[in-house]
C-alpha cells in the first residue's frame, strides 16, 4: 500500500521547526515490511497536499497529532477524505481520547491507534490490502455499521533494538532549524537530526502526561544507538544531533558507557544537545566531563521550582533544589551549556513560592532560561485534580499549546493572575534587567534575523497582561 504519513502544521508553536521523528519510525517498519511510504510535514511543506497525493498516488493518510494539533489534524484528515484516501490518527493525543475522534462528530476519521503504533500500523495496513482481520489490529478504534469498536490494546515494544531506525532519509533535512537558535543563531545549512535512545519515565510528576509509554522505561543498547548515530554523523552529514528522550541518563552507568561508545567511535566531531530536560537526581561530574568530551554542547534540566514543598508535594518531581544546584555546577565545570526549564502556576503556588523560583533561576544563571505557566493537560494527575477542585480556562485544545501567555485553570486559594504577572517577572528579570542578559541577546544574529517574533516574544513575556483572555 501506498502510505503518506504526515503532520499537521502547527499554528501554536513557535517558528521553529524540528523534524517529526515518531513519523520517521512509522516509516521505517512500513518500508520493512514492503509498503510505499512518504512523509508531509505540512510545516515545512512549499505544496499542497493535493499535489503530494496525487503526485505520489497514496492512498492512506495517516496523521500523528499532539493535544494543541488535534483540530488541524482534523483538518487535515477532511483534505485526505476529499482526495478519496482512507484516513487514520495516532499519536499521543489520540491515545488520550481515541473515542472523541472516532465517534459521529468526526466523520473524516476512519481509523485511530492508541498507543505505541509501530506494530499496530503495519496491521492494518496488512488488513486494509486484505491480509488480516480488523478485530485483530491492536490499538484500533473502527467503526463497525455506524458503531464504535474497541480493539485489544497495543503493545509495548519490549525489545526497542528491534524497531528499525527511523527513515532519517525521509526528511527534507534542510528545510528544518538547527536546534540551539538561541545560542548560535539561524544556520542556514544546518542538518539538525534527533534520536531517542530510551523510550519513556517512570517518574509521576504531575504535570506530565506520558499516554503512550506509561511510567514504563525501556532502554535501546548502546551498540543500537551507536548504529544510527554513525548513520547519521558518517552517511546523513548531520551537522548537529538532538536527544529527545524523556530521561536518557535514567541509568547512570548507560549513558557514561554512550558517551564513552561516541568517543570510541569517532562521532564526537559532531556537536550534540539534550532537547528536554535530563534529571539532576541522575548525574554526577563524570557523566557531564564524558559528554563533554563526547561532543556535548548543551543540556537542559527540569528545574521547574525553586520552593522544596511545591517540588515535593505538588509536582512530586523526585528532585531537591540541591540536586540542581549540584548539576548546574558540574555541568558549568566541565565547560557545557545550560538550559533550565521552570513552570509557573503550579496548585498550591503563592507569591512566595513563585519568588523563590525565580531566585533560584538567577541563581543557577543558566545560558537560557525557559519559564512556563503550568498546563493542566488530560491524562495528567494535575488535570484530575483541577476538573476535581476547580475550574479549567482551556476551552479549545489549541490552548494547551506551551508558552502560552494565559493561565489555563482556578482554583480555590489560586490566583491565575498572580501566575501570569510572577511568569512574566520572572522573564523580565532574568533577562531585561540584567545589562549582561540584554547584550547577549542583540549580539546573536537571531535577535535581528528573527526580528518580528523576537518582539512578539518582547511584548509577550515582558510587558503586563490579564491572565485570562
Amino acid at each position: 500500500m501506498r502510505v503518506l504519513l504526515a503532520s499537521p502544521e502547527s499554528k501554536v508553536w513557535t517558528s521553529r521547526k524540528h523534524i517529526p521523528l515518531g513519523l520517521g519510525y512509522l516509516a521505517a517498519v512500513l518500508r520493512e515490511n514492503g509498503h510505499h511510504v512518504g512523509l508531509y510535514d505540512a510545516a515545512i511543506e512549499d505544496e499542497p497536499l493535493a499535489t503530494v497525493v496525487q503526485r505520489g498516488g497514496y492512498e492512506l493518510l495517516a496523521i500523528s497529532a499532539v493535544t494543541p494539533l488535534i483540530v488541524d489534524a482534523w483538518t487535515m484528515a477532511k483534505a485526505g477524505q476529499r482526495l478519496g484516501m482512507t484516513t487514520l490518527l495516532g499519536g499521543p493525543h489520540l491515545t488520550l481520547m481515541p473515542e472523541e475522534s472516532i465517534g459521529p462528530e468526526h466523520p473524516e476519521v476512519d481509523y485511530v491507534i492508541k498507543g505505541e503504533a509501530e506494530e499496530s500500523i503495519v496491521e492494518l495496513v496488512d488488513t486494509l490490502e486484505g491480509r488480516g482481520a480488523m478485530e485483530a489490529v491492536h490499538g484500533l478504534y473502527w467503526r463497525r455499521n455506524g458503531a464504535m469498536v474497541v480493539n485489544a490494546p497495543a503493545r509495548l515494544t519490549p525489545d526497542l533494538d528491534a524497531i528499525p531506525y527511523p527513515a532519517h532519509d525521509l526528511y527534507k533535512i534542510g528545510r528544518y532549524a538547527n536546534l540551539q537558535p538561541l545560542t548560535d543563531g539561524l544556520d542556514k545549512k544546518a542538518r539538525a537530526y534527533t534520536i531517542m535512545t530510551s523510550r519513556g519515565c517512570p517518574y509521576k510528576c504531575t504535570y506530565c502526561s506520558k499516554p503512550i509509554t506509561g511510567n514504563t522505561w525501556r532502554p535501546r543498547s548502546v551498540e543500537n544507538v551507536i548504529g544510527e548515530w554513525r548513520w547519521l554523523v558518517k552517511d546523513l552529514r548531520a551537522t548537529e544531533i538532538g536527544l529527545t528522550d524523556d530521561i536518557w541518563n535514567l541509568k547512570l552507568d548507560r549513558a557514561k558507557a554512550l558517551c564513552r561508545a561516541i568517543i570510541a567511535e569517532g562521532l564526537n566531531t559532531v556537536p550534540w544537545v539534550t532537547v528536554h530536560g535530563m534529571k539532576v537526581n541522575h548525574t554526577d561530574a563524570e557523566l557531564f566531563q564524558l559528554m563533554k568530551a563526547a561532543g556535548c554542547k548543551r543540556v537542559g534540566f527540569g528545574v521547574e521550582s525553586g520552593d522544596p514543598h511545591i517540588l515535593r508535594d505538588v509536582i512530586k518531581k523526585g528532585q531537591t533544589v540541591d540536586m540542581a544546584r549540584d548539576a548546574f555546577r558540574w555541568a558549568r565545570d566541565a565547560g557545557l551549556q545550560t538550559m533550565g526549564f521552570f513552570i509557573f502556576g503550579m496548585p498550591e503556588e503563592n507569591a512566595e513560592a513563585m519568588e523563590k523560583t525565580i531566585r533560584l533561576a538567577l541563581e543557577l544563571d543558566p545560558d537560557l532560561a525557559n519559564f512556563m505557566l503550568a498546563t493542566p493537560y488530560p491524562g495528567t494527575e494535575m488535570y484530575d485534580v483541577i476538573k476535581q477542585h476547580g475550574n479549567i480556562f482551556a476551552n479549545e485544545w489549541q490552548d494547551y499549546a506551551i508558552h502560552s501567555d494565559k493561565a489555563r485553570f482556578s482554583m480555590p486559594g489560586y490566583d491565575p493572575d498572580l501566575a501570569v504577572r510572577k511568569w512574566k517577572e520572572a522573564y523580565r528579570r532574568f533577562y531585561l534587567y540584567r545589562p549582561r542578559r540584554v547584550w547577549e541577546k542583540v549580539t546573536h544574529k537571531s535577535f535581528w534575523t528573527e526580528l518580528p517574533s523576537t518582539v512578539d516574544n518582547a511584548m509577550r513575556f515582558f510587558l503586563p497582561g490579564k491572565a485570562v483572555a
